[in-house]
């Protein structure tokens, strides 16, 4: 059996739900009787569909999970975890604006676990290219190239667990110095339940 990591974890935005919570949508949020969590002008807003089984996967594997965000929305990125019940699966959450590299570093500290340990996924190459000179293993997942999509999770925009818009970046054409080990199975590295596409 491949050897999981021993955390984790993931970006917010553009990862877990299709918007910028500090750009796209208008907090504070609510939750309506009928079960849809809604920004402060009535708009829906959800998750990526996947989210809540990929997440409830990692928990039955033992593999704890922590939120590592740079927005600035730092009480409506909370507000959302905490109505969309995401916040049980949430070891950790460091959300707030900065380098990733401090997240990491606080989360590591927190835990215990070591960077080389932990997996990263998120959608801004940034982010990876940060994390990955810490020696934390990455899934880069990215979706159409505009920036300003809709906070509808169509399948087009990206799928969390499947779907040709969604891809594991194993050895990225323009950044091939970045390290990247969950693509190789004859190390035993984690390969992402229903996560990712290779």
């Amino acid at each position: 059996m491949a050897r999981l990591p021993k955390l984790a974890v993931f970006d917010l935005d553009y990862t877990l739900w299709p918007f910028w919570v500090d750009t796209h949508v208008d907090p504070p949020f609510h939750k309506r009787s009928d079960g849809t969590v809604r920004d402060r002008r009535g708009q829906t807003v959800r998750l990526y569909p996947e989210v809540p089984e990929v997440l409830e996967r990692l928990q039955g594997l033992g593999v704890p999970v922590a939120a590592a965000s740079r927005t600035g929305e730092v009480e409506g990125a909370n507000q959302l975890l905490e109505l969309f019940d995401l916040v049980r699966y949430f070891v950790h959450r460091e959300i707030y604006p900065g380098s990733k590299i401090t997240h990491f570093e606080r989360l590591q500290r927190k835990t215990g676990v070591p960077l080389s340990q932990m997996i990263f996924f998120d959608d801004e190459r940034r982010n990876i290219v940060d994390v990955s000179k810490l020696g934390t293993e990455w899934c880069y997942l990215h979706s159409c190239p505009e920036r300003n999509e809709p906070s509808d999770p169509n399948p087009r925009i990206r799928d969390i667990c499947k779907g040709p818009s969604w891809t594991l970046k194993s050895n990225p054409v323009n950044e091939p110095h970045l390290r990247h080990r969950t693509a190789r199975t004859p190390g035993g590295h984690f390969q992402p339940p229903v996560l990712c596409s290779v």
